[in-house]
């Protein structure tokens, strides 16, 4: 029986979404699917793979540019794939009031890309939020919409959830091990 080829393809700035990638492969392949992860700069050649997962930091409500590229110039292979998209930014650990309601809306570009290519599943995680860096304003309005912790956001349960929608949906045998996440 052939195993199931899955590449896990992303785009990033500092490292987060980088380690989810990482993480969402490892997951992949410890249920006996054939992985590959690379950088959206060394995407593999699509037709090797039955499965594409596109991952993508978020800045100012929109994926990075290197993936509006890669999905304009492979948009009848996208389309033609089981991709499942998602994203890392700060919306997703929003709190309060106000910062849920936020971190519930995709972006009206993010939906339009996902939309573009019929991506199987879109979800947002968060990531990484650093304070250095940061000016006084944005600090505020962070603080504002509910939130205000820094450091790792990042929830591994609930990518570990999402990682397994994936593996159920592509019909993977269960995992043998669990990752532990970085």
């Amino acid at each position: 029986m052939e195993k199931h080829r899955i590449a896990v393809v992303y785009a990033t700035e500092q490292g987060s979404t980088r380690d989810i990638a990482e993480f969402i492969g490892t997951e992949l392949s410890g249920r006996d699917a054939v992985v590959e992860l690379a950088d959206i700069d060394h995407a593999p050649d699509l037709s090797r793979f039955d499965t594409l997962v596109l991952g993508s930091a978020v800045h100012n409500m929109k994926l990075l540019p290197a993936v509006d590229g890669y999905v304009h110039a492979h948009r009848d292979e996208l389309t033609n794939r089981d991709v499942w998209l998602f994203s890392v930014g700060l919306a997703p650990a929003l709190r309060g009031p106000v910062g849920r309601r936020l971190a519930r809306i995709v972006p009206r570009k993010i939906a339009a890309l996902r939309d573009s290519i019929a991506a199987h599943d879109y979800r947002a995680f968060a990531g990484r939020y650093d304070r250095d860096g940061i000016s006084l304003r944005t600090r505020a309005l962070y603080r504002l919409l509910g939130n205000g912790q820094y450091g790792d956001l990042r929830n591994w349960a609930e990518i570990r959830s999402w990682t397994d929608t994936i593996a159920r949906s592509l019909r993977l045998p269960p995992a043998r091990s669990t990752t532990i996440h970085p």
